[in-house]
């Protein structure tokens, strides 16, 4: 890292090739219980900002300037908001939802004077273009030419420093930096030159050549809060302190090397700067300097003083296109309620990656970095800038800035700065103006370096433009509301007031205050625009006219906005005052208005309204017909801001009992009435016995829902009864129900009409609130239990002792008593003769109406225990007499009697089909005894034939899988029906071939050949057109008996196929040239018009077709094992049978049937000409009398067509004949090659014994390998590397078949003939070591494999394939293709052979 300087400079350099570890800053830091996160370090008033209104006074120039003569630039959220105008249209009874809206944040202005100037030294002092901009109290730009203009607050120009001439000299300023007071400026040229000047007289003081390696432009040059000390960075990557001083008068500067670019280039430096109106005299950090600078691999953080200290790196990793960023920023943490401390947070960023970082400073010594947070943003990053505390603003690499929010990371502006047209510092980090002598990595990554064009001052931006400095500012909340509200979208400013009232805004600047203070300023404001906002849309905004449904959805969007912001400022009284007063000027807006009312009054939100209002509301909805929704809304309504009245009369007269309900119960206390005369309502429809409407059995259901609620001390339809009504409420109800008579009752009505009424309505429901009602407190107590006697009473009274109620409605009834008594036991008391008069009723075998509907009463009745004190006989007399089997099933059950259940399931018509699962559960079981499961088996035998008829497949599966018992003796049992038999068969077959597969023949069901047999029998009586398929895919038959049935029943197909099976080829073919010649005579007969059946020609065509198929595929599959006389007696009488009927029908007028039948016979043909001679098949057409007569036309297609195939075999054995010659002589020529082929030995001397061949007493023989190696024989014989194949000596390299297992090494050798080995001697040692070695049975089995696995070569088939065709028919049975071992063999081999 040392530079050309002294040697002070070079004993100063710091080594950062040092590892930290993290642990050991870790175990400094104290332990805390919660550590500060970044939304609380962030989450600060933007009033306690350091940043917050500096002391420069450039904003209010900046916007006086602005306010004359501004070009604005427009946000995305601004051109969003611009195309959202009229939001969109929503549902009616909604409440809308506000998206987040943000507003233009930053305000854009350009600073026209400084423009003006730096135009004007250009033009007259040749000043160049701006490279380079600091900010501070003043405002300095570097020019291309080497000037420095430094402007004050007011943009007028103060100081014009340098000259043109010196910056020929220098080149291009670099970069800029003031000092803390704004007393010095320190410039940094392209062709490595510093210079410093006095600010308070523009004079230059120093002149600094020296501080880095020449040749290098300078980078970055950064004053420290020090005024002596400064850093700066060069093109080479180095950084270097700089330490101004005075001796004697005269002004020096030490330079002193931070960080070597040998190590890596740095791109970036930082210093980090303390905010004098923030910290205090007795901050930590008031005398320790911190560095940051960053390579294109690292972060590091530097201590300048009190000492040069690495406090923390970091990777940094990105494209190498990107450049890395830092920015600084003092935060206020919170540590305690009435303590707070200002820390720095360093960010630094690559390509998309930002991190935020804390330090942590408890002392000069003590200083600690720890990670806070990490932000991915989806484009490539340029620069990276804190606005404020909260906010952070980025510039991609498309020139496109921008906002974010720092704690939840959300964007919350883009701007476009391509107006801009930014300065970038390209030239200085490829270092052009002293030779680019830089590294390729940092000139790759310069192509977007802008460090020196783009600075931050307060809560502004400054960006230098080609022609401008332009400047962007973040706008103060209210100016954000102004923008939206100038451009028309006053719901967008409405929802961003109502972010700044909710404290959820962000990159909120200028509101100051408490909570309480902020929401009444911002309430205020938003009253402002809600009510300058109903005046423009009550007038301008309007439209002037159009249909009814275009203003409705007009005020639909305008409405809900009104009524959305007031209730959240809880000011009802601006609602339903000034805003409902305005609407209230027209119609269509007043019903808007009433009707957005509703979703906010279902959501509880809105509970109270004016009374005027309320009764506009209840007129609104009754005019339309929208009683439903005046219902629900008034259940939810504050009591007191109703017309009970008014709302009670339109209640009753249209039917809102809930509405008559609550408004009866909240409004006066009365939970009575309103029951009593709901049930007279609901009780004057029971009484007329029709159906009810649908009206009417919603008041049932709500009667229900709402005793329920009363007995259980809960408010109907939501809510509680007050506390000190529970006990009256319940006690009114229960009297209310259990009244024996009513005032408007006559004498010949029946007693206890409301609770007749009810369960004549609904018996089951009414119960369950009854169930309910008697798990309270009340009815548990020693003044309860005989009221839960009482009313059980009178349910019986009513149920049992009148007629007119179902069996149903009494099995119910008598279950929810059973219940009740086994959870109350000896508290409810029911007469035992009233259970057993039940049960005869619900058993009654006459009845056979609601069989199924008894039966499920009496089920209820029995798991709830209903049916304990009934005689279990008798009771099962009565309902096997009654035919109830699922009850039956249930007591045999208990006692264990499986057999009677399973006829159970048998005699129940709708569950027969589920006795197979029955016995498989109980077979299969082990909660079964031996005796049971026997009982079963025994009752499924004994009704085996119902069991098939119900399914044959689940009863064959039955029998083969779960019962003990032969499956001959099953036939047996069905011999007497052989329908039955047939099925059960057809279902044992089934199940045979689902079991098994020809992957696992092994779990297939095995069936004898007797059964197999049988079955074909019957397959051939009841279904004979399967017999064929059947036989076809299964093989368990025997050949002879089958062939007997086929033959027996005259199923031709059959027959032929098992002829074929037998070896019987001709009779096979006999019995398909049998039918053939029936179907040729038929339809010869039909087409010469002999025939007086009448048939379609052409569909006894198809089926003569359909057999010659057949019979074709027969000959082809048996033509190859037949010789060639065999072969003619098959194809030979096929083909006269297909050309016998040409002959008569050669002169008929069909001709689509001539030439059809010629179609087949070249069918014929094409396939016969595989198998028989061609001279043979042309002399058979010839002699033909349907060919030899007529002209040469008649039979020119069927011979052009053999001669095409002829020719087309011709050519392909040619082709085949040349590929396989060819393919020899490769072959040959690649064996003669290898075996003239010398071969070099690696050594002189064997590889075993060591011994060299040149030694005169050695007569072994020499192996020489391909590999190289070389060995004696007797040396190979040695060590077990001779083998005998086939009856000759084969070698194998020793070594490399000891350190290639597994692989198959070379045996071929050449012997160097010192001592020839005769003959005779080598078969002799052969014969010596085979004895000795070898077990004579292991021998036996060795030759036995080779025999069998020994195949006519490569050579002997393709010399075989070379000989022309008449040679390999003269020698057929001695050719290597007629042999059984080249045959292709597609059946699993004999495990043992015939001998043994």
């Amino acid at each position: 890292m040392a530079t050309e300087g002294s040697e002070e400079t070079s004993t100063s350099e710091i080594n950062f090739d040092i590892e930290f570890d993290e642990s050991e800053f870790q175990s400094d830091l104290p332990v805390i219980s919660a550590p500060p996160t970044l939304e609380s370090i962030l989450n600060e008033d933007e009033t306690a900002s350091i940043l917050e209104e500096d002391v420069i006074s450039i904003p209010s120039v900046v916007q006086n300037f602005k306010d004359s003569q501004s070009q604005d630039t427009s946000s995305l959220s601004s051109q969003d908001s611009s195309l959202t105008d009229r939001p969109a249209r929503h549902l009616k009874k909604k409440i809308r939802r506000q998206r987040a809206v943000h507003g233009s944040v930053l305000k854009p202005s350009k600073l026209q004077k400084i423009a003006a100037q730096l135009q004007s030294a250009a033009d007259k002092v040749d000043a160049g273009m701006p490279t380079a901009l600091t900010v501070s109290n003043l405002i300095a730009i570097g020019t291309s030419h080497g000037l420095v203009l430094v402007f004050d607050p007011q943009q007028v120009l103060k100081w014009c420093l340098g000259s043109t001439a010196v910056g020929s000299q220098y080149g291009a300023v670099s970069a800029l930096s003031f000092n803390n007071d704004c007393t010095r400026l320190l410039s940094g040229f392209a062709r490595g030159q510093i210079t410093m000047w006095d600010l308070t007289n523009g004079k230059l003081i120093r002149t600094i050549t020296d501080a880095h390696p020449p040749g290098t432009a300078v980078l970055h040059i950064k004053f420290t809060d020090s005024l002596v000390l400064a850093v700066c960075s060069d093109s080479g990557g180095s950084v270097f302190e700089l330490e101004f001083k005075r001796l004697i008068g005269k002004r020096t500067c030490e330079s002193r090397c931070l960080f070597s670019g040998s190590r890596g280039e740095v791109c970036v430096i930082e210093p980090l700067h303390m905010n004098v109106n923030v910290t205090t005299k007795d901050h930590p950090m008031q005398d320790v300097s911190i560095l940051a600078m960053a390579s294109l691999s690292k972060v590091l953080l530097v201590t300048l003083s009190p000492q040069l200290k690495v406090v923390y790196t970091h990777p940094l990793t990105g494209s190498p296109s990107c450049l890395p960023l830092l920015a600084w920023q003092f935060v206020i943490i919170q540590v305690s309620d009435s303590d707070r401390v200002v820390d720095p947070v360093l960010v630094f960023a690559r390509e998309s990656t930002i991190y935020f970082h804390q330090v942590v400073c408890r002392s000069a010594q003590d200083i600690k970095c720890t990670g806070l947070q990490k932000m991915t943003v989806p484009y490539k990053l340029l620069n990276v800038t804190w606005m404020n505390t909260r906010t952070l603003v980025t510039i991609d690499t498309t020139e496109k800035l921008h906002v974010i929010d720092v704690r939840s990371e959300e964007e919350l502006q883009i701007i476009d700065l391509t107006e801009v047209q930014m300065i970038y510092n390209t030239s200085f980090f490829k270092s052009l103006a002293t030779g680019g002598n830089v590294s390729q990595a940092l000139a790759y990554a310069g192509d977007h370096a802008c460090y020196q064009t783009i600075a931050s001052h307060g809560n502004q931006l400054f960006l230098l433009g080609t022609k401008a400095v332009h400047v962007y500012s973040v706008r103060t909340w209210k100016e954000r509301i102004d923008v939206l509200v100038q451009e028309g979208h006053y719901q967008d400013a409405l929802s961003l007031a109502k972010s700044f009232y909710d404290n959820k805004a962000k990159a909120v600047v200028g509101l100051t205050g408490g909570t309480v203070k902020k929401q009444e300023i911002v309430s205020d404001l938003i009253l402002e625009l809600l009510f300058e906002y109903v005046d423009l849309s009550m007038t301008q905004l309007c439209p002037d006219q159009g249909h009814i449904e275009e203003l409705e959805d007009y005020f639909m969007n305008i409405v809900p906005v009104c009524v959305e912001y007031c209730l959240h400022l809880v000011r009802l009284d601006i609602l339903f005052g000034r805003i409902y007063e305005r609407f209230s000027m027209d119609v269509i807006a007043m019903g808007t208005f009433l009707e957005c009312l509703e979703p906010y009054i279902l959501d509880d939100r809105l509970t109270m309204m004016p009374p005027g209002v309320m009764k506009d509301f209840v007129t609104h909805y009754e005019q339309k017909g929208m009683l439903e929704s005046v219902e629900a809304c008034i259940v939810h309504m504050d009591v007191t801001s109703l017309d009970i009245h008014h709302v009670v009369l339109l209640c009753w007269s249209h039917g809102l009992y809930d509405a008559i309900l609550y408004v009866y119960n909240k409004g006066m206390l009365d939970y009575i009435t309103p029951l009593e005369e709901l049930l007279s309502t609901l009780r004057a429809a029971v009484d007329t016995g029709k159906q009810l409407s649908d009206q009417q059995i919603r008041l049932g259901n709500k009667l229900l829902v709402y005793i329920s609620c009363s007995l259980a001390g809960r408010a109907y339809p939501l809510g509680d009864i007050p506390d000190h009504l529970v006990t009256a409420v319940k006690q009114d109800v229960f009297k209310c129900l259990t009244c024996q008579r009513v005032k408007s009752q006559t004498s010949e009505e029946p007693d206890y009409p409301y609770l007749r009424t009810l369960i004549v309505f609904d018996t089951r429901e009414f119960l369950n609130v009854l169930s309910l009602a008697f798990e309270e407190d009340e009815f548990n107590t020693q003044e309860g239990i005989p009221k839960r006697q009482h009313i059980v009473d009178i349910l019986l009274r009513i149920m049992v002792e009148n007629v007119g109620f179902t069996p149903t409605q009494v099995g119910v009834l008598f279950t929810f008593l059973a219940r009740q008594m086994a959870r109350h036991e000896n508290t409810i008391t029911v007469n035992k003769l009233l259970f057993e008069q039940v049960l005869e009723f619900l058993c009654n075998p006459d009845d056979e109406s609601r069989h199924e509907e008894r039966q499920q009463a009496l089920l209820e009745l029995s798991h709830a225990g209903g049916l304990k004190q009934v005689d279990e006989e008798r009771f099962l007399y009565l309902t096997e007499r009654a035919k109830f089997y699922r009850v039956c099933e249930l007591l045999y059950e208990k006692r264990r009697q499986f057999d009677k259940i399973l006829l159970c399931y048998l005699r129940d018509y709708a569950r027969k089909y589920h006795a197979f699962t029955f016995i498989s559960s109980i077979l299969d079981s082990d909660l079964h005894s031996p005796q049971e499961k026997a009982s079963v088996q025994t009752e499924a035998l004994k009704h085996l034939q119902e069991l098939v008829s119900i399914d044959s497949k689940q009863a064959a599966k039955m029998v083969v899988s779960h019962l003990t018992v032969e499956l001959k003796d099953v036939v047996k049992q069905l011999q007497g029906d052989e329908r039955v038999l047939f099925q059960f068969l057809q279902g044992v077959m089934l199940y045979r071939d689902a079991s098994g597969s020809a992957i696992n023949p092994e779990s297939q069901v095995q069936v004898e050949a007797a059964i197999f047999e049988l079955y074909i029998d019957l397959l051939c009586r009841y279904r004979p057109a399967d017999v064929y398929t059947f036989i076809k895919v299964n093989d368990g038959y025997r050949l002879e008996q089958t062939l007997d049935i086929c033959r027996k029943h005259s199923l031709s197909e059959a027959t032929a196929y098992l002829l074929e099976k037998a070896g019987d080829v001709q009779g096979a073919f006999g019995i398909y040239l049998q039918t053939l010649s029936g179907k040729l005579k038929k339809l010869t007969e039909n087409l010469l018009g002999s025939s007086k059946e009448g048939k379609d020609a052409g569909g006894q065509f198809g089926e003569v077709e359909a057999v010659l198929l057949v019979i074709v595929q027969l000959c082809q599959r048996n033509s190859n094992k037949m010789d060639e006389p065999s072969r003619e007696a098959l194809w030979f009488p096929l083909l006269d049978a297909l050309m016998f009927p040409q002959r008569r029908i050669k002169d008929i007028d069909n001709k689509d049937i001539l030439t059809a039948f010629k179609q087949l016979t070249h069918h014929v043909l094409n396939n016969m000409m595989g198998h028989i001679a061609l001279p043979a098949i042309l002399h058979k057409i010839m002699q033909d009398p349907a060919y030899n007569s007529g002209k040469f036309g008649e039979i020119r297609e069927l011979i052009l067509g053999m001669l095409e195939t002829y020719n087309y075999e011709q050519t392909l054995m040619i082709t085949c004949k040349n590929l396989l010659n060819h393919d020899i002589h490769q072959n040959l020529r690649s064996l003669t090659t290898i075996a003239t082929k010398g071969y070099i030995p690696r050594g002189d001397q064997c590889r075993i014994c060591v011994k060299k061949f040149i030694h005169p007493q050695d007569t072994d023989l020499v192996i020489v390998f391909r590999c190289g190696h070389t060995y004696h024989s007797s040396c190979l014989q040695a060590v077990g590397s001779l083998h005998v194949l086939g009856g000759e000596d084969t070698y194998a390299c020793y070594l490399c078949s000891h350190t290639q297992r597994g692989q198959v090494q070379s045996t071929r050798f050449h012997r160097s003939l010192s001592n020839p080995m005769s003959t005779h001697q080598l078969a002799v040692r052969t014969d010596k070591l085979r004895d000795g070695s070898q077990d004579p049975e292991h021998l036996q089995h060795v030759d036995a494999v080779r025999q069998a696995m020994r195949t006519p070569s490569r050579l002997g088939l393709l010399s075989e394939l070379s000989k022309s065709g008449s040679a390999r028919s003269k020698n057929l049975t001695s050719s290597v293709f007629q042999q059984d071992r080249f045959k292709l063999n597609l059946g699993a081999p004999c495990l043992f052979s015939a001998a043994k």
